[in-house]
């Protein structure tokens, strides 16, 4: 099923990488001006959700763009066509396409593709994470301090700025750096592959984390709520990191509420 999965986001990501800049129509969801869709995204999502479609036509899925398709499979496809909507529609090159599947509740596969950096993320449960094929792993950065961190705002954050600002105020002089690229899904395969030492956000979907959170656990690392409870990818509060500054950025995180 990876096979099938990863040659959906090579397809989806040629797809995105040749249209950059050739974008026609841009809508506003929910009435948010920042929360973007293109026929870009659901063009993309048609193209993977038809091939995987074509190979498992038992199985569901969910889609950004296109929502919930099931016929009560134990499989789910849980798609993003274009992590990172924003930065695509500024031409900024950090941008992705990410598949993950779900068995019977658990993420058992994942697919993260960057086509700007020809960046492909695989993983299978129990079987290690890659990056173009070479295993990678998270980082050993000890010490919060010494991490570089990064971070996500939700597209409402007007309502919820205080409540953001906290975190990350605190975290800009207890860490050696924060960042934020605008792609959850990039955000947690950089912490697979050690570029990140932790990642947290607090409003996302099971889309932008679906592939990148088995990425993290494959390669090595932690993935809990705020508090260090398991987490599912139904909770949109997320916590990844190498393990080693986990409870480092819990201690952050519950000091602010």
């Amino acid at each position: 099923m990876i096979k099938i999965a990863v040659e959906a986001a090579l397809e989806a990501g040629a797809y995105l990488k040749e249209n950059v800049g050739k974008i026609r129509h841009i809508e506003h969801k929910e009435g948010q001006v920042t929360n973007l869709v293109t026929e870009i995204d659901k063009n993309s999502e048609k193209l993977i959700i038809g091939k995987l479609s074509r190979h498992f036509p038992d199985h569901d899925f969910l889609g950004e763009e296109s929502g919930s398709s099931e016929v009560k499979s134990d499989y789910r496809w849980i798609i993003d066509p274009l992590d990172g909507t924003v930065n695509y529609t500024h031409a900024l090159p950090i941008f992705c396409v990410s598949i993950g599947l779900e068995y019977k509740g658990e993420i058992i596969a994942g697919v993260v593709y960057d086509p700007s950096a020809n960046e492909l993320f695989t993983a299978e449960k129990g079987k290690g994470a890659f990056l173009n094929g070479s295993r990678i792993a998270v980082s050993k950065t000890s010490e919060l301090i010494k991490s570089m961190i990064v971070t996500g705002f939700p597209y409402d954050i007007a309502g919820k700025l205080s409540l953001h600002l906290k975190s990350f105020k605190e975290f800009l002089t207890e860490a050696q750096a924060v960042r934020r690229l605008g792609s959850a899904a990039l955000d947690l395969s950089y912490v697979a592959c050690g570029r990140f030492d932790g990642f947290w956000e607090g409003s996302l979907h099971a889309w932008d984390m679906a592939a990148g959170v088995l990425l993290v656990i494959e390669a090595g690392g932690r993935w809990t709520d705020y508090a260090g409870r398991q987490a599912t990818v139904y909770n949109p509060q997320l916590l990844a990191t190498n393990g080693l500054i986990h409870a480092s950025m819990i201690d952050v995180l519950k000091r602010n509420g």
